[in-house]
């Protein structure tokens, strides 16, 4: 038998009703490439490199070996020579790279040059280019197949490497001894005593992280025991209002099915927490979530970023490249800031609702995605329509169902309950031992109007933590414009005050704001000082002649 007579005819046997398939006499499995560039991407993320290239490199090792045996079981080779370089060509015919002609022994003064290898091209998918070779399961199938056939241990190893951004991966094949100490890092993944020590090393190394992860886990619960009975929405999502408790009703009922949400709300309220929610109690709920700020990306990149790219479609692409949506896919993917996004990226963004499929930068083919669409914004995107700037066709699509967020000033018997909880997860993470508010503290911050809504509410919170001297955040800890804020009627459900009493409070708050100075109160209440001795005579605080008078006029 020739190397070049093999052909998949010969080699490869279906029996569709058995469901057995059998390669070179073997029984093979059909693998997907992305499916095995994601068991390498999650052997490294959880167990580290140096386990991960171990593993690999000793499964290529033995299914290299058991190749070369079944290569030499069902063919006559004329030579040692024939059935060694067999082995490239099976490798070939199974995709795993293609050999440039001429260049196919790994033992030869050539080395054996490969070109489109699989691994490289996974590793460059899922981590970019590598400062060092990439090819472990090539190197480990080359290397026993070869050991086989020469029948002596034998390691094949890149010098070049399509990983590295090189134009092909280049291989050469010794022994040990042959390889001297240059390689001795290199050929240590060849051991059993590395797979095993580095697998030792990794699931101490999973162990202490899970360990710490259950320590802060028991004191962010211990933190939060004291306002627990605030948070009773799902997802940690206070709704004491109640038009949050409307909200999150509706959320959840409309996660249930699969219609396009559209979430608006002022910046800073928590329109990607109520979009968590939505994916959380959906059927998509095992699958990714994954949000994208749209009016943070220039418009390419954010073209790139949300449909992928083919290698070489612009300067820098160096690879392909999923998008979002595919990364997303059995998911829920976010869009915020959909407002800001341009008239092309709109386009794009209708054909994907429509169609459900992507086509990446670059790419002519399209790919299915399957992939629950939620919006969000701070604009009114109504009003984008009737400008021109936003396309009815997909307003119309992305706003099947609306969930409008109110402003933290909409929602005050919110107020509390937030800060607490913002208040004791920034205690957590900056581990300080504080425990909640002051009256005084609590008081102002019912008082003022949190422009910034919840996102503010939470800056003001760790900023308190920070600079706190006390076990409880006072007056002084807070921000100088909450501390400034004039006060203001506190409106209650089913607790509405007479006008009077308001008046009353909002004048003796100035006063007290103003350190008693009746001068300045008045001028910035823009009443005569006359008056504001009348009324704070009404209210007791001023005696007739010769009495006790409370507030300065200096």
């Amino acid at each position: 038998m020739r190397v070049e007579d093999l052909h998949h005819e010969e080699l490869l046997e279906l029996d569709p009703e058995g469901g057995v398939i059998r390669f070179a006499g073997q029984r093979a499995l059909l693998l997907d490439a992305v499916a095995m560039g994601l068991l390498r991407q999650y052997l490294v993320e959880n167990f580290g490199l140096t386990a991960a290239r171990a593993v690999l490199t000793q499964f290529g090792f033995a299914h290299g070996w058991r190749m070369a045996e079944a290569m030499q079981k069902q063919f006559e080779w004329a030579d040692n020579g024939e059935w060694r370089r067999a082995g490239p060509r099976i490798y070939t015919l199974e995709g795993l790279f293609r050999t440039r002609p001429g260049s196919d022994d790994p033992l030869s003064k050539k080395g054996a040059m490969l070109l489109a290898s699989y691994e490289a091209e996974q590793h460059l998918l899922h981590f970019g280019r590598s400062d060092s070779a990439v090819c472990w399961t090539i190197c480990g199938l080359m290397s026993g197949y070869v050991s086989h056939t020469a029948n002596e241990e034998t390691y094949v190893l890149e010098d070049r490497c399509l990983g590295q951004g090189h134009a092909a991966c280049h291989l050469m094949g010794r022994t040990r001894e042959a390889w001297g100490e240059d390689r001795g890092d290199e050929l240590a993944f060849f051991d059993t005593t590395r797979l095993k020590d580095s697998l030792d090393v990794s699931l101490s190394r999973v162990t202490e992280t899970l360990k710490a992860a259950e320590e802060k886990l028991q004191a962010h619960r211990r933190a939060l025991v004291h306002v627990v009975r605030d948070v009773e929405a799902p997802l940690g999502t206070v709704a004491k209002s109640a038009k949050m408790q409307h909200l999150v009703d509706l959320a959840q009922r409309v996660a249930k099915v699969e219609a396009t949400v559209l979430i608006t709300g002022e910046s800073g309220v928590g329109k990607e927490r109520i979009a968590r929610l939505v994916h959380e109690e959906s059927a998509r709920a095992v699958g990714p979530f994954i949000a994208v700020n749209c009016g943070a990306i220039t418009e390419t990149l954010l073209e790139s970023e949300l449909f992928g790219h083919a290698r070489g479609a612009f300067t820098g692409a160096v690879s392909d490249r999923p998008g979002l949506f595919e990364a997303a896919n059995r998911g829920t993917l976010l869009l915020d800031e959909i407002g800001d996004v341009s008239s092309a990226i709109q386009v794009k963004l209708l054909r994907v609702l429509q169609e459900r499929e992507v086509r990446r930068v670059g790419e002519n083919k399209s790919r299915p995605v399957n992939v629950r669409i939620l919006a969000a914004t701070n604009r009114s995107l109504s009003d984008g329509v009737a400008e021109g700037t936003f396309r009815q066709d997909l307003y119309y699509r992305l706003n099947v169902v609306e969930l409008q967020v109110p402003s933290l000033r909409e929602r005050r018997d919110d107020i509390l309950p937030l800060a607490r909880l913002l208040l004791a997860d920034a205690a957590v993470r900056m581990q300080r031992e504080i425990s909640g508010l002051t009256p005084q503290a609590a008081d102002q911050l019912l008082r003022y109007d949190w422009p910034g809504n919840v996102r503010e509410l939470e800056n003001a919170m760790e900023r308190a933590v920070a600079l706190g001297r006390e076990s409880r955040v006072d007056l002084d800890d807070l921000p100088e414009e909450v501390r400034q804020a004039c006060p203001r009627p506190v409106l209650r459900e089913h607790a509405v005050q007479p006008l009077s009493e308001i008046e009353k409070e909002y004048i003796l708050g100035v006063l007290e704001l103003n350190g008693g100075n009746q001068t300045r109160t008045a001028d910035q209440l823009r009443i005569g000082s006359a008056t504001l001795y009348r009324k704070l005579k009404s209210y007791g605080l001023i005696r007739g002649r010769g009495g006790a008078q409370k507030s300065s006029t200096s």
